[in-house]
């Protein structure tokens, strides 16, 4: 079996999607077939001895689409920055067609609409409709005609998706505004011989539809490419050279150029390159952008060094195990890639009932005209009055509007309370959510070491103890010194400084102050003061430790002074937004890299149904993926790089804003304000956007399908007036004026 990546031009919406799955997954030798709208791309996994890829070129060309294979490098960085490339300049393309149309529509609406306001607008005599209708038709001809080549896509890509079978969005556009254009043509043409003519036409229905379609979609593919950036942004954690190691001198080479078994230098401050062994030295390593755990973790001869974690203060002789796609880096990378292309699109109502709709609207049309002229004997004016009224009456621009005006209004609604959705779909599936996976680490807690406990085991005041240890600190980089210095200057305590200091890696500080040797850090600092640790102390510690908090040793001239313990505190509200989502129905999990005594202790405090620690990243976006195998509809909520796959893989994935770059490129929603209530409002305000898309929905049909049957005649049948095309118009406005009218409703809602 074979699993290749295809580029799928000419997709418009979750229908076209859905069908290039379709038309592959039902050829012989096919396996398994996954199109991600998103991203425009398919994975699809084949027998090598059935299917060749010309065979499934020519599959997707036959369903109105194009597939073009992915030739995957070996310097994806450059592939990705080519792949940007070429998006931003179709993105340029969109936004000049859009304000080209913006631009024609404009002075277009002031010809055909502003005679008509209470209080007219001024028109020049050559355009007044009265006098000279020819010239004021012709002038809306050429507006419109010049509107419609900028958005001449929708009837390419519609159009073609309506004859092989698969209607889409972009078929109910063509259909509806080709309808109301050629109407408001015929009409056009025969304005001279009957000058009344002029009050039918429906040329600014047919531009203006097209313009705001287009400016839709210029805003939707604005969206697009943040996967993208995110994976860059990953590949930019890990340096592009590397300090060699040869025959005992040091030479800066690229990352490229080394290989398993070499040996090279990691000095302080610097991105460790790729995974390896130390072989000499320690030093304290910031891992969180695999662990996800704020408090960096001490290395020795012997622990491994994963690339693109940070080295803080020593250096390091590093035998290199790992490289290219080998390395633990990468893995995430790919496994963001693999998510991506396993994610399923969501289908919007209106495109599932397009394949329906469009179709049966054009055999009602014709069946209705194709009757009058056989059997009714009416003329060809009759018979193309009562075709063009039923497909403009039953112009599905409502139908357009229906869900994009609501998303439009429910995404501006989060976006006032610090809730950016970063897409329509995110906002759908986010009222079916029943599970809420939450990472650890400035999530539900601060993600910065705060000091918790000071316990003195001498004549030390609390005030002394604190006071000493953070005037010794000042001088330190480490974050639980700083934690140190931080708690004292928030207490407003002068703070003395150190006649000597000393940094011992992976032990703590060893300093001068006020003619004590003054000795702070770990269980190693005792180990080096010789002083032994029992009783009642001894007790605290491993309480203290157990509770997730870690004890930082003070001694003053080789005794123990008292222990400051050092922890990442929960975030206030955490506890209460968690039981808000369980009031909803909604599970809470929380998954952490952290040891199991310090999860299971923050768990308890912000009352989590399921705690899982020490996890690494594929094992997140693993326990999630099992979740939805379950049967679940999950949201994942992280901050850290180490949540970027879990993000991706969840149906929402939904970002911390004080997290890191590529957490909030990876999720579909990002809270800004960093507070866990607002995962309840996001859930709340899709359910109230849904509820709302569907009443859209609901008038959108009832307004087209009432009207049908009176287009089609039934009236006139019955001794009636025959509708007009202006009427049908007029109820089509009358559903689109409702639609976005109960979309604006959404405004009022209560977070």
């Amino acid at each position: 079996m074979k699993t290749e990546l295809y580029h799928i031009d000419g997709m418009a919406c979750a229908a076209c999607s859905a069908a290039v799955e379709r038309v592959t997954r039902k050829m012989a030798g096919v396996s398994e077939s996954n199109v991600n709208l998103t991203t425009n791309k398919m994975v699809i996994t084949y027998d090598e001895s059935q299917v060749k890829p010309e065979m499934i070129m020519e599959k997707v060309s036959k369903a109105g689409f194009t597939a073009v294979p992915v030739v995957m490098t070996e310097d994806k960085k450059k592939q990705e920055e080519a792949e940007l490339k070429k998006q931003e300049e179709k993105l340029r393309g969109e936004k000049r067609r859009v304000i080209l149309a913006v631009g024609f529509s404009i002075p277009l609406l002031y010809i055909s609409m502003g005679h008509m306001l209470p209080v007219p607008l001024p028109l020049p005599e050559i355009l007044n409709p009265m006098s000279n209708p020819l010239n004021f038709a012709l002038a809306q001809l050429i507006l419109t005609t010049a509107v419609l080549i900028f958005g001449k896509k929708f009837y390419i890509v519609g159009f073609r998706a309506l004859f092989k079978g698969n209607p889409n969005m972009d078929s109910l556009v063509a259909i509806g505004t080709g309808s109301a254009f050629i109407y408001s043509l015929y009409m056009t043409i025969t304005i001279k011989n009957s000058p009344m003519n002029v009050h039918h036409l429906y040329y600014e229905s047919a531009a203006v539809v097209v313009t705001l379609v287009m400016l839709g979609k210029y805003m939707e593919s604005r969206s697009k490419g943040k996967t993208s950036e995110a994976i860059r942004k990953l590949m930019e954690l890990a340096p592009d050279t590397a300090v060699l190691l040869i025959d005992g001198e040091e030479k800066e080479v690229p990352t490229s150029s080394v290989f398993p078994g070499q040996h090279i230098i990691i000095k302080p401050g610097n991105r460790i390159p790729l995974d390896g062994i130390i072989k000499k030295g320690s030093s304290s390593v910031d891992e969180s952008m695999l662990t996800g755990e704020s408090i960096p973790v001490e290395k020795q001869e012997g622990d491994t060094l994963i690339g693109g974690s940070m080295n803080y203060n020593g250096a390091m002789e590093m035998e290199v195990t790992h490289v290219g796609n080998d390395t633990t880096l990468s893995k995430i990378i790919q496994m963001i890639e693999d998510a991506q292309g396993k994610k399923a699109p969501i289908s919007k109502l209106a495109d599932k009932v397009a394949g329906i709709f469009v179709p049966a609207v054009m055999v009602i049309a014709l069946a209705a005209a194709l009757g009058w002229w056989i059997f009714g004997g009416k003329e060809l004016s009759f018979v193309l009055t009562i075709f063009v009224s039923i497909l403009v009456i039953a112009c599905p621009c409502a139908l357009g509007l229906a869900t994009p005006t609501a998303i439009m209004v429910g995404t501006g609604v989060g976006a006032n309370h610090g809730i950016l959705i970063k897409s329509g779909e995110a906002l759908e599936i986010c009222h079916k959510v029943n599970a809420v996976v939450l990472d650890k680490t400035g999530t539900i807690t601060e993600g910065k070491p705060r000091v918790t406990d000071i316990i003195t085991a001498s004549e030390w005041t609390e005030e002394e103890l604190l006071k000493t240890a953070a005037s010794c600190e000042q001088l330190s980089e480490h974050p639980l010194g700083e934690a140190i210095v931080d708690a004292a200057r928030e207490r407003k305590t002068e703070l003395t400084r150190p006649e000597v200091f000393t940094s011992v890696t992976g032990a703590g500080i060893i300093t001068e102050l006020d003619g004590q040797k003054i000795a702070i850090g770990n269980y190693r600092i005792l180990d080096k003061e010789n002083i032994v640790l029992e009783g009642t102390v001894k007790e605290q510690a491993e309480r203290l430790a157990e509770e997730g908090k870690t004890p930082m040793y003070v001694a003053a001239d080789g005794v123990l002074k008292g222990i400051i313990c050092v922890a990442d505190t929960i975030k206030e509200g955490s506890t209460a937004a968690v039981d808000h989502l369980k009031e909803l129905g909604i599970q809470v999990y929380m998954l952490t890299g952290d040891n199991k005594k310090t999860a299971e202790y923050i768990g308890r405090q912000a009352h989590i149904d399921d705690v899982i620690a020490e996890v690494l990243p594929e094992d997140k976006a693993n326990i999630v993926s099992r979740l939805q195998q379950e049967g679940k509809t999950v949201m994942m909520v992280g901050d850290g790089i180490n949540d970027a796959p879990a993000l991706v893989q969840a149906d929402v994935g939904t970002a911390i804003g004080s997290g890191s770059d590529i957490a909030l490129e990876s999720g579909d929603v990002v809270l800004m304000k960093s507070d866990l209530q607002d995962v309840y409002r996001a859930v709340k305000l899709s359910k109230a956007t849904i509820r709302n898309i569907k009443q859209n929905l609901f008038w959108a049909f009832f307004y087209n399908s009432l009207g049908i049957p009176v287009a089609a005649g039934l009236l006139y049948l019955m001794g009636g007036p025959l509708l007009s095309p202006m009427i049908g118009g007029f109820a089509m406005s009358l559903s689109s004026v409702c639609v976005v009218s109960n979309a604006l409703r959404l405004k009022t809602i209560r977070l």
